[in-house]
Protein backbone atom coordinates (compact mmCIF):
# COMPACT_ATOMS: atom_id res chain seq x y z
CA UNK A 1 0.00 0.00 0.00
CA UNK A 2 1.49 3.33 -1.10
CA UNK A 3 1.76 6.01 1.53
CA UNK A 4 -0.65 8.85 0.81
CA UNK A 5 1.61 11.74 -0.12
CA UNK A 6 -0.64 13.78 -2.44
CA UNK A 7 -3.70 15.45 -0.93
CA UNK A 8 -6.90 13.60 -1.82
CA UNK A 9 -8.74 16.80 -2.76
CA UNK A 10 -6.16 17.55 -5.46
CA UNK A 11 -6.38 14.02 -6.82
CA UNK A 12 -10.17 14.19 -6.97
CA UNK A 13 -10.09 17.58 -8.67
CA UNK A 14 -7.70 16.42 -11.37
CA UNK A 15 -9.74 13.25 -11.90
CA UNK A 16 -12.83 15.42 -12.52
CA UNK A 17 -10.92 17.55 -15.01
CA UNK A 18 -9.66 14.49 -16.80
CA UNK A 19 -13.14 13.04 -17.04
CA UNK A 20 -14.42 16.03 -18.99
CA UNK A 21 -11.35 16.98 -21.07
CA UNK A 22 -10.47 15.81 -24.56
CA UNK A 23 -7.35 17.84 -25.39
CA UNK A 24 -4.43 17.76 -22.96
CA UNK A 25 -0.92 19.19 -23.27
CA UNK A 26 2.05 18.15 -21.13
CA UNK A 27 4.99 20.57 -20.83
CA UNK A 28 8.40 20.17 -19.17
CA UNK A 29 11.44 22.32 -18.52
CA UNK A 30 14.19 23.61 -20.81
CA UNK A 31 17.01 21.15 -21.55
CA UNK A 32 14.79 18.28 -20.43
CA UNK A 33 16.47 15.49 -18.50
CA UNK A 34 15.46 11.91 -17.74
CA UNK A 35 12.88 12.86 -15.13
CA UNK A 36 11.30 15.55 -17.30
CA UNK A 37 10.96 13.20 -20.28
CA UNK A 38 10.17 10.13 -18.17
CA UNK A 39 7.38 11.79 -16.20
CA UNK A 40 5.96 13.45 -19.30
CA UNK A 41 5.88 10.26 -21.35
CA UNK A 42 4.67 8.20 -18.39
CA UNK A 43 1.68 10.54 -18.04
CA UNK A 44 1.28 10.67 -21.85
CA UNK A 45 0.94 6.89 -22.09
CA UNK A 46 -1.64 6.85 -19.30
CA UNK A 47 -3.75 9.66 -20.72
CA UNK A 48 -3.66 8.02 -24.15
CA UNK A 49 -5.14 4.91 -22.54
CA UNK A 50 -8.07 7.11 -21.49
CA UNK A 51 -8.78 8.08 -25.12
CA UNK A 52 -7.52 11.63 -24.76
CA UNK A 53 -5.73 13.68 -27.41
CA UNK A 54 -2.39 14.31 -25.69
CA UNK A 55 0.73 16.19 -26.78
CA UNK A 56 4.07 16.48 -24.98
CA UNK A 57 5.87 19.78 -25.69
CA UNK A 58 9.34 20.68 -24.42
CA UNK A 59 11.32 23.89 -25.03
CA UNK A 60 14.24 22.24 -26.84
CA UNK A 61 16.00 18.97 -27.59
CA UNK A 62 16.66 16.26 -25.04
CA UNK A 63 19.67 13.88 -24.89
CA UNK A 64 20.05 11.10 -27.43
CA UNK A 65 20.28 8.46 -24.71
CA UNK A 66 16.61 9.09 -23.87
CA UNK A 67 15.33 8.68 -27.42
CA UNK A 68 14.76 4.95 -27.01
CA UNK A 69 11.89 5.68 -24.64
CA UNK A 70 8.46 4.66 -25.98
CA UNK A 71 6.74 7.77 -27.33
CA UNK A 72 9.86 9.94 -27.48
CA UNK A 73 9.51 10.38 -31.26
CA UNK A 74 6.18 12.12 -30.62
CA UNK A 75 7.63 14.77 -28.28
CA UNK A 76 7.25 18.20 -29.90
CA UNK A 77 10.21 20.59 -29.69
CA UNK A 78 8.98 24.13 -29.15
CA UNK A 79 12.01 25.79 -30.72
CA UNK A 80 11.36 23.85 -33.94
CA UNK A 81 7.57 24.08 -34.15
CA UNK A 82 6.59 27.19 -32.19
CA UNK A 83 3.49 28.13 -34.17
CA UNK A 84 2.00 24.64 -34.03
CA UNK A 85 2.94 24.25 -30.37
CA UNK A 86 1.35 27.60 -29.46
CA UNK A 87 -1.87 26.44 -31.13
CA UNK A 88 -1.91 23.18 -29.18
CA UNK A 89 -1.24 25.01 -25.90
CA UNK A 90 -3.96 27.59 -26.52
CA UNK A 91 -6.53 24.91 -27.41
CA UNK A 92 -5.70 22.55 -24.55
CA UNK A 93 -8.36 22.03 -21.89
CA UNK A 94 -5.72 20.85 -19.41
CA UNK A 95 -2.04 21.79 -19.30
CA UNK A 96 0.14 19.51 -17.15
CA UNK A 97 3.33 21.29 -16.03
CA UNK A 98 5.89 18.67 -15.05
CA UNK A 99 9.25 18.87 -13.29
CA UNK A 100 9.60 22.65 -12.98
CA UNK A 101 8.60 25.11 -10.29
CA UNK A 102 8.56 28.43 -12.19
CA UNK A 103 7.45 29.56 -15.65
CA UNK A 104 10.95 30.84 -16.32
CA UNK A 105 12.07 27.19 -16.39
CA UNK A 106 10.20 26.62 -19.66
CA UNK A 107 11.98 29.51 -21.34
CA UNK A 108 10.26 30.72 -24.55
CA UNK A 109 7.15 28.63 -23.84
CA UNK A 110 6.32 30.62 -20.72
CA UNK A 111 4.18 33.28 -22.37
CA UNK A 112 2.04 30.75 -24.24
CA UNK A 113 1.45 28.62 -21.14
CA UNK A 114 0.70 31.65 -18.97
CA UNK A 115 -1.82 33.03 -21.49
CA UNK A 116 -3.56 29.70 -22.09
CA UNK A 117 -7.15 29.43 -20.87
CA UNK A 118 -6.97 25.74 -20.05
CA UNK A 119 -6.84 24.43 -16.49
CA UNK A 120 -3.28 23.96 -15.26
CA UNK A 121 -1.76 21.43 -12.90
CA UNK A 122 1.82 21.50 -11.58
CA UNK A 123 3.46 18.19 -10.65
CA UNK A 124 6.96 18.79 -9.35
CA UNK A 125 9.47 18.01 -6.61
CA UNK A 126 11.55 21.19 -6.51
CA UNK A 127 11.49 23.71 -3.68
CA UNK A 128 9.50 26.95 -3.69
CA UNK A 129 6.93 26.46 -6.48
CA UNK A 130 5.45 29.62 -7.98
CA UNK A 131 1.69 30.01 -8.02
CA UNK A 132 0.78 29.76 -11.71
CA UNK A 133 -1.39 26.63 -11.72
CA UNK A 134 -4.89 25.81 -10.50
CA UNK A 135 -3.61 22.65 -8.81
CA UNK A 136 -0.11 22.47 -7.35
CA UNK A 137 1.26 19.06 -6.44
CA UNK A 138 4.69 19.89 -5.05
CA UNK A 139 6.63 17.51 -2.81
CA UNK A 140 10.37 18.25 -2.53
CA UNK A 141 10.81 15.20 -0.29
CA UNK A 142 9.88 12.88 -3.16
CA UNK A 143 12.67 11.49 -5.34
CA UNK A 144 11.36 12.59 -8.71
CA UNK A 145 8.44 14.01 -10.63
CA UNK A 146 8.11 10.59 -12.26
CA UNK A 147 7.38 9.09 -8.84
CA UNK A 148 4.69 11.72 -8.25
CA UNK A 149 3.09 10.91 -11.62
CA UNK A 150 3.03 7.23 -10.65
CA UNK A 151 1.46 8.09 -7.30
CA UNK A 152 -1.17 10.30 -8.94
CA UNK A 153 -2.20 7.63 -11.45
CA UNK A 154 -2.40 4.96 -8.76
CA UNK A 155 -4.30 7.14 -6.30
CA UNK A 156 -6.89 7.83 -8.99
CA UNK A 157 -7.36 4.06 -9.19
CA UNK A 158 -5.68 3.42 -12.53
CA UNK A 159 -2.68 1.25 -11.68
CA UNK A 160 -3.96 -1.43 -14.07
CA UNK A 161 -4.00 1.16 -16.88
CA UNK A 162 -0.24 1.72 -16.62
CA UNK A 163 1.27 -0.09 -19.60
CA UNK A 164 4.72 -1.61 -19.83
CA UNK A 165 5.76 1.35 -22.03
CA UNK A 166 4.47 3.83 -19.46
CA UNK A 167 6.20 1.96 -16.65
CA UNK A 168 9.50 2.05 -18.57
CA UNK A 169 9.26 5.83 -18.85
CA UNK A 170 8.39 6.35 -15.18
CA UNK A 171 11.16 4.00 -14.06
CA UNK A 172 13.68 5.83 -16.24
CA UNK A 173 12.70 9.17 -14.74
CA UNK A 174 13.06 7.83 -11.21
CA UNK A 175 16.36 6.14 -11.99
CA UNK A 176 18.01 9.13 -13.62
CA UNK A 177 16.92 11.60 -10.95
CA UNK A 178 18.42 9.46 -8.18
CA UNK A 179 21.74 8.66 -9.84
CA UNK A 180 20.71 5.08 -10.54
CA UNK A 181 18.90 4.90 -7.17
CA UNK A 182 21.99 5.93 -5.20
CA UNK A 183 20.57 9.08 -3.54
CA UNK A 184 17.17 10.58 -2.64
CA UNK A 185 15.92 7.06 -3.11
CA UNK A 186 13.56 5.25 -0.76
CA UNK A 187 10.95 3.82 -3.08
CA UNK A 188 11.44 0.06 -3.24
CA UNK A 189 7.69 -0.56 -3.21
CA UNK A 190 7.14 1.62 -6.27
CA UNK A 191 10.07 0.02 -8.09
CA UNK A 192 8.56 -3.38 -7.37
CA UNK A 193 5.20 -2.26 -8.76
CA UNK A 194 6.86 -0.97 -11.94
CA UNK A 195 8.81 -4.20 -12.37
CA UNK A 196 5.52 -6.08 -12.15
CA UNK A 197 4.60 -4.47 -15.47
CA UNK A 198 7.29 -6.56 -17.15
CA UNK A 199 9.98 -3.92 -17.62
CA UNK A 200 13.63 -4.95 -17.88
CA UNK A 201 15.51 -2.74 -15.41
CA UNK A 202 18.93 -3.96 -16.57
CA UNK A 203 18.15 -3.15 -20.19
CA UNK A 204 16.89 0.30 -19.21
CA UNK A 205 20.09 0.96 -17.26
CA UNK A 206 22.19 -0.13 -20.24
CA UNK A 207 20.25 2.09 -22.66
CA UNK A 208 20.62 5.14 -20.43
CA UNK A 209 24.13 4.72 -19.06
CA UNK A 210 25.98 2.43 -21.45
CA UNK A 211 25.10 3.53 -24.97
CA UNK A 212 27.10 6.73 -25.29
CA UNK A 213 29.05 7.99 -28.25
CA UNK A 214 32.82 7.75 -28.59
CA UNK A 215 33.06 11.53 -28.27
CA UNK A 216 31.24 11.43 -24.92
CA UNK A 217 33.71 8.91 -23.53
CA UNK A 218 36.67 10.96 -24.73
CA UNK A 219 35.06 14.07 -23.24
CA UNK A 220 34.61 12.25 -19.93
CA UNK A 221 38.28 11.27 -19.90
CA UNK A 222 39.33 14.85 -20.61
CA UNK A 223 37.09 16.32 -17.91
CA UNK A 224 38.40 13.86 -15.32
CA UNK A 225 41.99 14.58 -16.31
CA UNK A 226 41.35 18.25 -15.43
CA UNK A 227 39.56 17.46 -12.16
CA UNK A 228 40.63 19.29 -9.02
CA UNK A 229 40.32 17.60 -5.65
CA UNK A 230 40.17 19.56 -2.38
CA UNK A 231 41.28 17.03 0.29
CA UNK A 232 40.82 19.48 3.17
CA UNK A 233 37.17 19.89 2.18
CA UNK A 234 36.41 16.33 1.01
CA UNK A 235 35.31 17.89 -2.26
CA UNK A 236 36.07 17.75 -5.98
CA UNK A 237 35.53 20.08 -8.93
CA UNK A 238 35.19 19.37 -12.64
CA UNK A 239 34.52 21.96 -15.33
CA UNK A 240 33.91 22.36 -19.03
CA UNK A 241 34.24 25.52 -21.09
CA UNK A 242 32.41 26.27 -24.30
CA UNK A 243 35.62 25.87 -26.30
CA UNK A 244 36.32 22.48 -24.73
CA UNK A 245 32.83 21.30 -25.61
CA UNK A 246 33.47 22.27 -29.21
CA UNK A 247 36.69 20.25 -29.31
CA UNK A 248 34.74 17.09 -28.49
CA UNK A 249 31.73 17.65 -30.79
CA UNK A 250 29.54 18.18 -27.74
CA UNK A 251 25.81 17.53 -28.14
CA UNK A 252 23.12 18.06 -25.55
CA UNK A 253 23.32 15.44 -22.83
CA UNK A 254 26.95 14.42 -23.40
CA UNK A 255 27.94 15.59 -19.92
CA UNK A 256 24.90 14.09 -18.18
CA UNK A 257 26.00 12.32 -14.99
CA UNK A 258 29.56 13.66 -14.98
CA UNK A 259 28.96 15.42 -11.67
CA UNK A 260 28.42 12.07 -9.94
CA UNK A 261 31.77 10.57 -10.95
CA UNK A 262 34.04 12.36 -8.40
CA UNK A 263 31.89 10.96 -5.59
CA UNK A 264 33.47 7.57 -6.29
CA UNK A 265 36.75 8.92 -4.87
CA UNK A 266 37.40 7.76 -1.33
CA UNK A 267 36.60 10.50 1.22
CA UNK A 268 34.98 12.84 -1.34
CA UNK A 269 31.47 13.70 -0.19
CA UNK A 270 30.77 16.75 -2.36
CA UNK A 271 31.15 17.24 -6.11
CA UNK A 272 30.70 20.34 -8.26
CA UNK A 273 30.47 20.52 -12.05
CA UNK A 274 30.75 23.92 -13.76
CA UNK A 275 29.78 24.01 -17.44
CA UNK A 276 29.60 27.01 -19.74
CA UNK A 277 26.21 27.06 -21.41
CA UNK A 278 26.41 26.82 -25.20
CA UNK A 279 23.39 29.09 -25.75
CA UNK A 280 23.45 31.65 -22.94
CA UNK A 281 26.29 33.67 -21.33
CA UNK A 282 26.21 31.78 -18.05
CA UNK A 283 27.72 28.88 -16.11
CA UNK A 284 25.50 25.92 -15.26
CA UNK A 285 26.29 24.66 -11.78
CA UNK A 286 25.58 21.04 -10.81
CA UNK A 287 26.16 19.84 -7.26
CA UNK A 288 26.02 16.37 -5.73
CA UNK A 289 26.78 15.03 -2.28
CA UNK A 290 26.62 11.85 -0.25
CA UNK A 291 25.46 11.44 3.31
CA UNK A 292 23.86 14.47 4.89
CA UNK A 293 25.93 17.28 3.41
CA UNK A 294 23.32 19.87 2.24
CA UNK A 295 24.46 20.85 -1.23
CA UNK A 296 21.08 22.58 -1.70
CA UNK A 297 22.04 25.11 0.99
CA UNK A 298 25.34 25.79 -0.75
CA UNK A 299 23.54 26.16 -4.08
CA UNK A 300 21.06 28.64 -2.66
CA UNK A 301 23.65 30.76 -0.85
CA UNK A 302 26.34 30.94 -3.53
CA UNK A 303 24.81 30.06 -6.92
CA UNK A 304 21.24 31.39 -6.87
CA UNK A 305 19.96 27.85 -6.98
CA UNK A 306 18.56 25.07 -4.88
CA UNK A 307 17.29 21.55 -5.10
CA UNK A 308 17.61 18.54 -2.85
CA UNK A 309 19.95 17.60 -0.05
CA UNK A 310 22.18 15.45 -2.27
CA UNK A 311 21.37 16.82 -5.74
CA UNK A 312 21.17 20.53 -6.49
CA UNK A 313 22.01 23.09 -9.11
CA UNK A 314 22.31 26.77 -9.83
CA UNK A 315 23.61 29.42 -12.20
CA UNK A 316 26.54 31.79 -12.27
CA UNK A 317 26.94 34.81 -14.53
CA UNK A 318 30.63 35.31 -15.10
CA UNK A 319 33.65 33.30 -16.17
CA UNK A 320 34.59 29.77 -15.21
CA UNK A 321 37.53 31.10 -13.19
CA UNK A 322 35.24 33.47 -11.29
CA UNK A 323 32.83 30.62 -10.60
CA UNK A 324 35.68 28.51 -9.25
CA UNK A 325 36.63 31.27 -6.83
CA UNK A 326 33.05 31.47 -5.61
CA UNK A 327 33.04 27.71 -5.10
CA UNK A 328 36.24 27.90 -3.07
CA UNK A 329 34.67 30.57 -0.85
CA UNK A 330 31.68 28.29 -0.43
CA UNK A 331 33.90 25.36 0.53
CA UNK A 332 35.54 27.45 3.23
CA UNK A 333 32.15 28.55 4.54
CA UNK A 334 30.85 24.98 4.64
CA UNK A 335 34.13 23.40 5.80
CA UNK A 336 32.80 22.34 9.23
CA UNK A 337 29.97 20.38 7.62
CA UNK A 338 32.24 18.92 4.96
CA UNK A 339 34.76 17.77 7.54
CA UNK A 340 32.02 16.41 9.76
CA UNK A 341 30.96 14.15 6.89
CA UNK A 342 34.47 13.22 5.77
Amino acid sequence: MLTKVIEQAKIDRFARWMGHAERIVIVAHVAPDGDAIGSSLGLWHFLNSQDKTVNVIVPNAFPDFLRWMPGSKDVLLYDHYKEFADKLISEAEIICCLDFNALSRIDAMADAVKAAKGKKILIDHHLYPEEFCDITISHPNISSTSELVFRLICRMGYFNEITKAGAECIYTGMMTDTGGFTYNSNNREIISELLSKGIDKDDIYRKVYNTYSESRLRLMGYVLSQMKVYPDYHAALISLTRNEQGRFDYIRGDSEGFVNIPLSIKDVVFSCFLREDTEKPMIKVSLRSVGTFPCNQLAAEFFNGGGHLNASGGEFYGTIDEAKKVLERALEKFKPLLNAKG
